[in-house]
């Protein structure tokens, strides 16, 4: 059974990228540049290494699996202050666990909230296309059918909440929602959040908004699923939100984020983990804290990205669709074959990228609605965007 969860999943969309480009060498006066991977290479701010040495005293101590009290303040007072919470309507004390990345959460949660059966069938897992692909292993891993739902320009990027169908609605036990969506920095709105909500409620399926991209925004924050709550009257029925230092702190390599919402989804979850999850490091959580209780490396952050976006935009004119991200600091362009513009990018341009193939599911008719794109990550500094983006261009014409 295991096995074939596991040659159901495929390959993920790095390996098929080092398997379209093996045996292949960029052009020998091209420095290679990697713009495949959202990881991010701002400098992290000078407080996470200082905090980790004023708490290098903890190395020896096993962190709880519950983490720290003063890192589930931190979180929840991050998540007031940031969405407008009302005083009280998140428990740090049942509603905040820290989470050694987001991708462990997204990841588990999928074996705490899927059922074996959901009204005598096999449960489904919504997720939108193009995906993240975790959501996918997720999926297919509790045992569960997923669902690829097209987040397409027509759609406005997200998925069609009034598309689903209604025997989809029945058996769903878990819907992923990314929001500044993962590759096209589309942002759901408050409505869009509340009408998600309601449906969750209304078919009991839980709702995991995957907001790691929530402080990389153009010029609106994004809104988010527990403000949509709080808007609804302040439950978090059916609603548990994750987080992320990687993005918002630029700290990929402190492998901390939190999940937040549901406490009944929250107990099941701690008991699952303490089985057999990770937990993060003391030293690592307490800076994870400090850096919770900071704002300002995070404006600077948003603001070098901007910055990048502002130079996307010069550079690449009209071409490929391009058009400004709301949210995020992925370029979505259209180059009518993904796979082809990908390989020809590396071997005559030493860029690297991701086909929009890569990260997309074939419909039924086996087109796939990421073809014709590339996903491109402006994680390098403003200089070295703007050479990797002039090289795209001369490259793809």
């Amino acid at each position: 059974m295991l096995n074939e969860r596991l040659e159901a999943l495929g390959d993920n969309p790095f390996y098929r990228l080092a398997t379209l480009l093996a045996g292949t060498q960029p052009l020998a006066n091209e420095t290679p540049l990697l713009m495949s991977a959202g990881e991010p290479q701002h400098p992290p701010p000078a407080l996470l290494a200082e905090t980790v040495a004023a708490n290098a005293h903890l190395w020896g101590k096993y962190p709880g699996n519950e983490g720290s009290p003063e890192f589930r303040r931190a979180a929840t007072n991050w998540l007031n202050r940031r969405y407008g919470l009302p005083e009280g309507m998140i428990d740090p004390e049942r509603q905040v666990l820290p989470l050694v990345g987001t991708k462990e959460g997204l990841y588990l949660l999928a074996q705490v909230a899927v059922p074996q059966e959901k009204k005598g069938k096999r449960p489904t897992v919504l997720l939108p296309n193009p995906y993240y692909h975790v959501y996918n292993a997720a999926a297919v891993m509790s045992g569960a059918e997923a669902v690829f739902l097209p987040a397409t320009k027509e759609t406005g990027f997200l998925p069609d909440l009034d598309a689903i169908p209604e025997e989809t609605l029945e058996r769903c036990a878990l819907f992923y929602l990314c929001s500044p969506a993962n590759p096209q920095g589309a942002l759901a709105d408050l409505d869009y959040l509340k009408r998600l909500i309601a449906l969750a409620r209304r078919y009991d399926f839980v709702l995991l908004a995957d907001e790691c991209y929530a402080e990389i925004y153009d010029t609106v924050p994004p809104p988010g699923a527990l403000e949509a709550a709080a808007a609804m009257g302040g439950s978090t029925d059916h609603v548990l939100v994750m987080h992320s230092l990687s993005k918002r702190s630029s700290a990929p390599g402190i492998r901390c984020g939190f999940v937040a919402g549901c406490p009944d989804l929250l107990r099941m979850f701690t008991r699952l983990r303490s089985y057999g999850g990770s937990t993060v490091p003391m030293p690592l959580l307490a800076a994870a804290t400090a850096l919770w209780d900071e704002e300002t490396h995070v404006a600077e952050n948003r603001a070098l990205y901007r910055q990048k976006i502002d130079i996307a935009e010069r550079v690449i004119g009209d071409r490929f669709a391009f058009y400004r991200p709301p949210g995020g600091f992925f370029l979505w362009l259209d180059v009518g074959d993904g796979e082809k513009a990908t390989h020809r990018l590396w071997t005559q341009a030493g860029i690297k990228v991701v086909p929009g193939g890569y990260i997309a599911r074939p419909n039924a008719d086996g087109s796939n609605i990421g073809q014709p794109y590339i996903r491109v990550a402006l994680v390098h500094d403003a200089d070295k965007v703007e050479a990797g983006l002039g090289r795209l261009v001369r490259a793809l014409g």
